[in-house]
């Protein structure tokens, strides 16, 4: 019996222990599983977290971000009020001052009306007493001194009267002097030229001052490609858009002139556009100096020149003196010569030509030797020309005898067309000086406010105080300024005297 017990009782203990074990086993699967789903409850909830935490990161800086737009938004509106509130500060401040200006102003029309008043009423009082007195010191009534104020300006007038008879027998006596002048008269009369008014230039403008960097180019290559292809001085200064050629020769002068001008507008420059716009060019100004001196013989009437007289005749077209252009003096001279010549019964067409080429020497008088008269005189020569003509261009400034009438005559013609008034430029000084001397005597009377020279002084302005100059005073001021220029200054032809008085009356609307 307890044999068989044993086994059993084995049995039993394995069992109970096997289910411990399974017991055992089972709950560290569960607590393993149990771990395990805490473990992932705790991830999804720290990832739950941290999400949470984000999206209040971001709505925080979120709002950091309205508010501050909001902030900047206030600061600009709180800017422009206080901008708004200055100009309407500034506003009120100007308007404050300008109805105290209109207050003042007001209160001192007031006192000026009473004053005015006041001194009428003196004035008036004045003239009651000086009248009392004048005829108590005088013994004479109103009547009377009427009639010795009138004596005065008959005196007055009467000399007034005497000069003008003087400068009618001034007038007479140069009676005599005028048949000697008639013909140079008539000759001036219909050869009637215009005035001088442009001499040849040597500034190219430019369309901008970046264009002169292009002018000198790298190193200075260009400007010095230009110099020497062109034989001038280009002057690359602070002019605004300009650079100035300077040369002796006008006529390179010219062609150096219009090749930079083809340059600046191709906007292309370096060595060889210079050199080919230049060779171009030289051949365009070739083809005008040719025409203008064919132009030059068919106006003054002198044909059958040879064609190098009249090449180098053409070349005058660039060359000035005293800004009279030299052609243009060329052919009024020759029609002057003809006309001259007529009149006096001489060789019309040897007068025409020695005008028309006295001055030939000037076109060469910077390559040769000598004076212009004895150039031009050789190169005519070369070319047979008659002897009358040489010997014209060659005394034309008595540098040999004349041996003509006609050379006389192209002498007389050359003095005329030179000495017209209108043909050459004024000295500078001389011009500003007259103009200062009209204004500081017409300023020098009293009650001028303001005098201006006007139209190259050949008349003075003058603007006068209405309260010190009346009407009448204002006649006499303008004879009185008229006649101290007369005699003070010397001037051609006459100068207006203008004397302006104005009274102006000025009111606001309000």
């Amino acid at each position: 019996m307890p044999n068989s017990l044993n086994p059993i009782l084995i049995g039993l203990i394995g069992t109970l222990i096997g289910l411990a074990v399974g017991y055992a086993i089972r709950h560290f699967i569960l607590q393993q599983a149990i771990q395990k789903e805490e473990y992932l409850a705790d991830q999804i909830t720290q990832q739950a977290q941290d999400k949470a935490r984000q999206i209040e990161l971001e709505a925080k800086n979120k709002a950091i971000e309205i508010r501050e737009n909001v902030d900047l938004e206030l600061d600009r509106r709180r800017q422009e009020l206080n901008k708004e509130d200055d100009r309407l500060q500034r506003r009120r401040a100007e308007l404050d001052k300008r109805i105290n200006r209109i207050e003042k102003r007001e209160q001192r029309l007031n006192k000026r009306q009473s004053s005015m008043d006041r001194r009428a009423n003196d004035i008036e009082k004045l003239a009651e007493e000086g009248m009392e007195k004048l005829q108590t010191i005088s013994t004479m009534t109103i009547d009377e001194a009427r009639q010795v104020l009138l004596d005065e300006v008959e005196k007055e007038a009467r000399g007034d009267m005497a000069r003008v008879m003087r400068q009618i027998e001034a007038e007479a006596r140069e009676e005599g002097e005028k048949r000697a002048r008639k013909l140079i008269s008539l000759a001036i009369q219909r050869v009637a030229s215009e005035h001088v008014s442009e001499i040849t230039t040597s500034v190219v403008t430019l369309p901008t001052d970046d264009m002169k960097g292009r002018i000198i180019g790298r190193n200075g290559r260009n400007i010095r490609a230009f110099e020497q292809a062109c034989g001038v001085d280009v002057i690359v200064d602070d002019t605004p858009e300009a650079v100035t050629i300077s040369c002796f020769d006008p006529v390179r002068r010219e062609i150096a002139r219009r090749t930079l001008q083809k340059l600046v507008n191709d906007g292309r420059i370096h060595p060889a556009s210079i050199e080919k716009t230049l060779k171009k060019e030289t051949t365009e100004v070739d083809k005008i100096i040719e025409e203008a001196g064919e132009e030059a013989c068919f106006e003054a009437g002198v044909p059958n020149l040879h064609k190098e007289i009249t090449k180098v005749l053409g070349r005058l077209k660039f060359r000035t003196s005293y800004g009279q252009n030299q052609l243009d003096h060329a052919v009024e001279t020759s029609k002057l010569a003809a006309v001259i010549a007529s009149e006096l019964g001489a060789d019309v067409e040897i007068a025409k030509m020695g005008g028309l080429l006295h001055d030939l020497g000037k076109a060469m008088d910077h390559n040769l030797e000598g004076t212009h008269a004895q150039i031009g005189a050789e190169y005519a020569a070369r070319y047979r020309v008659p002897e009358q003509v040489i010997n014209a261009i060659a005394s034309h400034h008595h540098e040999v005898e004349q041996e003509s009438v006609e050379a006389v005559i192209v002498e007389s013609a050359d003095a005329i067309s030179g000495a017209r008034p209108g043909a050459r430029r004024e000295s500078l000084d001389q011009y500003l000086k007259r103009v200062r001397s009209l204004e500081e005597i017409a300023n020098s009377y009293k009650g001028v406010d303001q005098s201006y020279a006007l139209q190259a002084g050949r008349e003075v302005r003058i603007i006068v105080s209405p309260d010190a100059v009346d009407d009448l005073e204002a006649s006499r001021l303008a004879r009185d300024i008229a006649k101290q220029i007369e005699e003070t200054m010397q001037y051609p032809g006459q100068i207006k005297v203008t004397v302006l008085r104005e009274t102006r009356a000025v009111d606001f609307a309000k």
